[in-house]
């Protein structure tokens, strides 16, 4: 799935099963969003199904985050980030070029989390090498779809929002001839 992703670090109570106290802890959560507002809103109503009506929840921090594509698997518990670089050949310089790009993987373990970045890569023609994979903090990602009944709402919500952008592309071309001889007054 590919999409902007923002990272959210929210600060909450959360239930300490190894002390059996409530701690205060400050995780990061990925959630797939249009804007910060957005991220904000989202990352706000999705720890709410988390957490009893009493807690509070504090977000500390939101960022775009860097992955190109979020690759989750069935029966895997934790969040890989695995650095894929793309091999290319510039016929002018006659070198190889290396362009990074990040995926987050789900897995159990790096093993499993190297099987399923190749696995997620096979389709791709051209060469590349995973130099590295590590355990990412990011304790879980909340996608704007998951494809569920509940989500046709959303799906509504969200053409909605996106066709109430203008989309012309077209060129005025008195505005063009305008501003070309605005310019031109300029240098003068």
């Amino acid at each position: 799935m590919s999409a902007t992703w923002y990272e959210c670090k929210v600060k909450y109570r959360k239930f300490d099963e190894a002390s059996g106290t409530q701690k205060i802890k400050t995780e990061p959560f990925l959630v797939d969003a249009i804007s910060y507002t957005e991220a904000e809103s989202r990352i706000t109503q999705e720890m709410a199904a988390y957490l009893p009506d009493s807690e509070e929840i504090k977000i500390t921090n939101i960022k775009v985050a860097n992955f190109a594509e979020i690759h989750p698997f069935e029966n895997t518990d934790r969040w890989f980030k695995s650095r894929v670089s793309l091999i290319a050949f510039d016929e002018e310089s006659g070198k190889e070029r290396k362009t990074n790009l990040y995926l987050l993987v789900q897995a159990n373990d790096v093993k499993e989390a190297y099987d399923n970045t190749v696995s997620t890569m096979k389709d791709t023609m051209g060469e590349y090498t995973i130099p590295a994979i590590t355990e990412s903090p990011i304790m879980d990602v909340f996608p704007y779809f998951t494809g569920e009944d509940e989500d046709m709402e959303r799906l509504k919500a969200f053409v909605a929002l996106k066709d109430s952008v203008p989309a012309n592309h077209a060129m005025d071309e008195d505005l063009e001839m305008a501003d070309v001889l605005a310019t031109a007054d300029e240098e003068e």
